[in-house]
């Protein structure tokens, strides 16, 4: 009697029949929930890595201070982080594509000055209350769009250097707060319904302020990752010869990213101007660099092409979490400014140690 010899199925690697290997989506789904963990936090180690340094940052000031944990201290500390969101969020879509922006900090002064001004020469006017506010506010964010725009137009357009063109920029903006202001703080406060905006509290007992970051940065966030804007910013800092090579006009695209950027500036005075009651010449120093170190911090990458709004609002949060503590635990002003340079040379390096893995 013959046989017919048994034949064992041909395997592929791991004994596993031939054409019955498991497809990529099966096999991430049998993933454990500790190897999906450890993918997740090595895809997002910046922003895991902040979120972690907040907390931390949080129980060591809550034991070292009985009022940091105070609810009334910790409306404080996001009104006060408000402003950082706010250039921060401009600064994600700017270092996205590989430049900088320096005018944010005195671009404030600017915008709030020229939001001051507008205002109180309409209520001069005579002109009712509300259209004082909505000409001021508009005044106040397209300033600092035409600011943006003037950025956009050295960098892109006449290819200067991004940090110089926005290092003259910025003295510019400053003079010009000056000027306008004839060096002294413009008083809003004839405009009580203004000021509820950075003063005042709505839903749940939460600063107004913190609701407009909130709607900012959804808005931040959409516009990085479901609009072009967004996309062709991570593409011009990925490669932007490759960019323009594809067919994106990259100098009309990096014109409107700066451009983009001085807008939230403008919204950042606007709110300054509201918490302050006043358009200042002289606000806004260093906040520049607060925004790039919350922006870098968050992930965002000074050589481009990588960028996170989430992690550029933790970034936020977290340096207004250790100006505040630092004021609650009674250290001086100098030392303050000292203790934040240590943190933006601390966005540098991780920046640095990101790019040499």
């Amino acid at each position: 009697m013959s046989t017919t010899p048994v034949t064992e199925p041909k395997t592929a690697g791991d004994g596993v029949p031939a054409g019955t290997e498991p497809s990529p989506r099966r096999a991430s789904a049998q993933r454990s929930p500790g190897a999906t963990l450890q993918a997740f936090v090595r895809k997002h180690s910046s922003q895991v890595l902040v979120v972690v340094s907040e907390l931390i940052l949080i129980a060591g000031f809550s034991i070292a201070s009985p009022y940091f944990l105070q609810i009334s201290n910790f409306s404080a500390l996001l009104l006060d982080a408000s402003v950082y969101i706010l250039l921060a969020l401009g600064l994600t879509f700017v270092i996205a594509t590989g430049g900088i922006d320096l005018t944010p900090g005195f671009g404030i002064a600017f915008t709030s000055v020229c939001l001051a001004l507008v205002m109180t020469k309409c209520f001069n006017a005579g002109l009712p209350v509300w259209l004082c506010v909505t000409l001021g506010v508009l005044a106040g964010v397209l300033s600092g769009a035409l600011m943006g725009s003037a950025n956009g137009v050295m960098v892109a357009y006449l290819r200067m250097q991004p940090m110089i063109a926005t290092l003259a920029m910025m003295l510019v903006a400053w003079g010009l707060a000056m000027v306008l202001s004839g060096t002294s703080a413009i008083p809003l406060t004839q405009f009580p319904g203004f000021l509820l905006l950075g003063q005042g509290r709505a839903i749940g007992g939460i600063t107004n302020a913190v609701w407009l970051c909130l709607i900012a940065a959804i808005i931040a966030a959409f516009l990085l990752n479901k609009t072009l804007i967004g996309r062709y910013a991570l593409a011009m800092g990925s490669n932007e010869e490759a960019t323009r090579l594809s067919g994106v006009n990259v100098t009309r695209w990096k014109f409107r990213v700066y451009a983009l950027a001085g807008s939230f500036t403008g919204l950042a005075g606007v709110l300054m101007a509201s918490r302050l009651a006043s358009g200042k010449p002289d606000v806004g120093q260093s906040y520049e660099m607060y925004a790039i170190a919350a922006a870098v911090l968050g992930g965002a990458s000074l050589l481009g092409g990588r960028a996170s709004v989430f992690g550029s609002v933790v970034g936020a949060i977290l340096i207004a979490t250790i100006r505040n503590g630092a004021v609650l635990m009674g250290i001086p002003d100098q030392w303050q400014k000292v203790l934040l340079g240590v943190v933006v040379l601390a966005a540098v390096y991780l920046d640095v140690r990101r790019k040499d893995r």
